[in-house]
């Protein structure tokens, strides 16, 4: 008999290929003009505070506010946002379909995502709506690894966090994840994330 029943998966950089450099290459003549942008501007840090609930129109003038000469710039992070867009990320793409098709498993997804942009995802990619549940950090104005946004994930969705394997590329959300008793794997590329979760699950994901 298998311990877990319910799989949790991160979106980006797990499902969706995501990184604003397929923007920005194009708009800096420099790699370390545009590694300066998006270490002193527009911010992971920044970027964050979208997906936990700040609208994009008030991000964006703040900043403006504050480099008036990275006008366009700044503007492009949410203007060009679908160009930031990698495309589906196949291998995982494939094994979430598996472990769909076995009907063995409730599967969810625990995302940090502004809820302005993630209907946009939802049109585009087929694969989101296979999920039997799906939690948006943005319209929960909640983000990870905040524990109280994996609380509401296993109330919501009525899952045991004992028969629960939780899925993130990001450190802090794994052990936050991990410190909450849901067994975690640290995603760092799709064969390793399929090498353990087919030794947790007992089953051939290959």
């Amino acid at each position: 008999m298998n311990l877990y029943d319910t799989i949790i998966f991160d979106l980006g950089a797990v499902l969706i290929d995501w990184n604003p450099r397929y923007v920005y290459k194009n708009m800096f003549v420099t790699e370390d003009a545009m590694e300066y942008f998006l270490s002193e501007i527009c911010t992971s840090h920044w970027n964050e505070q979208q997906d936990a609930g700040r609208l994009f129109a008030d991000a964006t003038k703040e900043l403006i506010d504050q480099y008036p000469h990275y006008t366009k710039e700044i503007e492009a992070y949410y203007g060009k946002w679908v160009e930031m867009l990698g495309g589906p990320i196949q291998p995982t793409v494939e094994m979430f379909a598996k472990l769909k098709a076995s009907g063995k498993f409730k599967i969810v997804a625990l995302t940090n995502w502004s809820a302005e942009s993630f209907p946009i995802a939802l049109g585009m990619y087929e694969f989101l709506h296979w999920f039997d549940g799906i939690l948006v950090s943005g319209s929960e104005n909640l983000k990870k690894p905040d524990p109280a946004i994996f609380e509401l994930l296993l109330d919501r969705y009525y899952i045991d966090r004992s028969k629960a394997i939780f899925i993130d590329d990001n450190p802090n959300n794994y052990t936050a994840a991990t410190k909450l008793g849901i067994k975690s794997i640290h995603f760092q590329n799709s064969d390793q994330c399929k090498d353990e979760l087919s030794v947790l699950l007992d089953m051939d994901l290959s």
